[in-house]
């Protein structure tokens, strides 16, 4: 693949620009497919793997239709948590070249200011969907301009208790309105809930095997009982020495509990889950990215679309429920050929028979580990 994308040609100057500033090494498989459906006015359903440019295949035709001169709404991004949303409208600041304005509004924030923001109204409007009816409701955001709406993480909205506001919200724009879905996985009842309220999308499906060559990743894992888990934490921080890694975690209480002991034993470490305050998130966030915090606890919807450059570890807390938890979760290391490991921590037979169900069906090959002398050696079969 040359090192310019097909579709580039077709963008705006502005956009052209941004790109080759960006200093790609190519384009991703979901944006060579996606960009020119959604540029040709077709709605898009999109299954790409985590970390594979989803966001960018539908911010760059978003960016390329909005008319910078007319001061209206024109464009909708639905997602389902804050970190997403950031990161969404980071890419769209990126690229949007000071042309194209945005702004976020995400429930739980304050709702004033956010309907401040909308008397001048930006161009791009990336929300919660239940935050983004309510102010439909209000009669402070105005639909009627709307030509493109886009659910990111699709099957997390329509999974969920999020599906109606997200139907009312797409009900809400003009009939002629383009409707672009992307997920890293896609559960047949979501797909079929999306093409029901789709004009005759067109399917993109991007396969592992499909991507440039992603870094060598470990799956490995440790038995131990519940007790032991925050001392495991501490030999995995001292035999592995982490640039970065994610630690999932289901509890708050545990996030928290787990994140003061390790502090307590001087591991600097970050939290992120949904009880914390907008500045506490961003500077969990920042401290993670920049190394100052090398370990970082999160819970499942908080971590979603976080995506960090540079982390080397995830760490499964707690054994994941199902296969698609587990690729979710490991999917956030080893991206853009660079190499990871992905450790899960197991306190059961029971737990550790569901483990190696999920490797099979994900077709990963896990290795059981444990610690001599201070070293994660492989254990004696």
């Amino acid at each position: 693949m040359s090192n310019q994308p097909t579709f580039l040609s077709s963008l705006q100057p502005f956009l052209q620009e941004a790109w080759q500033k960006a200093a790609f090494k190519q384009a991703m498989p979901v944006q060579e497919e996606a960009i020119p459906l959604l540029m040709t006015g077709r709605d898009v359903i999109a299954e790409s793997p985590t970390g594979t440019g989803k966001t960018l295949a539908y911010v760059l035709p978003m960016l390329h239709k909005i008319d910078p001169k007319r001061q209206q709404v024109q464009a909708v991004v639905m997602a389902s948590s804050r970190e997403l949303i950031m990161q969404i409208q980071e890419e769209i600041r990126t690229f949007g070249g000071g042309v194209v304005t945005s702004a976020g509004m995400i429930g739980g924030a304050n709702i004033k200011r956010q309907i401040e923001r909308l008397k001048k109204p930006p161009h791009i409007v990336c929300g919660t969907p239940g935050r983004l009816l309510e102010l439909i409701q209000m009669k402070k955001l105005k639909m009627h301009e709307v030509k493109l709406i886009v659910l990111d993480e699709g099957d997390e909205l329509f999974g969920t208790a999020l599906a109606e506001p997200v139907q009312s919200v797409i009900k809400s724009a003009m009939k002629d309105r383009q409707l672009a879905l992307f997920s890293a996985t896609l559960p047949a009842a979501a797909e079929e809930k999306a093409k029901e309220i789709m004009n005759d999308p067109e399917t993109v499906k991007i396969s592992k095997g499909s991507l440039p060559q992603e870094g060598e990743v470990r799956h490995i894992y440790f038995t131990c009982t519940w007790k032991e888990k925050q001392q495991m934490i501490e030999k995995v921080m001292r035999a592995f020495d982490p640039e970065r890694m994610l630690a999932f975690i289901k509890d708050i209480t545990d996030v928290n509990v787990m994140s003061e002991k390790l502090a307590y034993k001087g591991w600097k470490n970050g939290v992120l889950h949904s009880e914390l305050r907008k500045e506490e998130r961003v500077k969990a966030i920042r401290e993670f990215r920049n190394g100052t915090a090398p370990i970082l606890f999160a819970t499942d919807v908080a971590a979603r679309g976080l995506d960090v450059k540079g982390l080397t570890h995830v760490l499964h807390f707690e054994a994941p429920h199902h296969a698609r938890e587990y690729t979710h979760r490991s999917g956030r290391t080893g991206r853009a050929g660079e190499d990871g490991t992905v450790i899960t921590l197991i306190t059961s037979e029971f737990q550790e028979k569901e483990l190696k169900k999920i490797a099979r069906q994900t077709g990963v090959e896990l290795e059981k580990y444990e610690f001599f002398k201070g070293k994660a050696v492989p254990a004696k079969k």
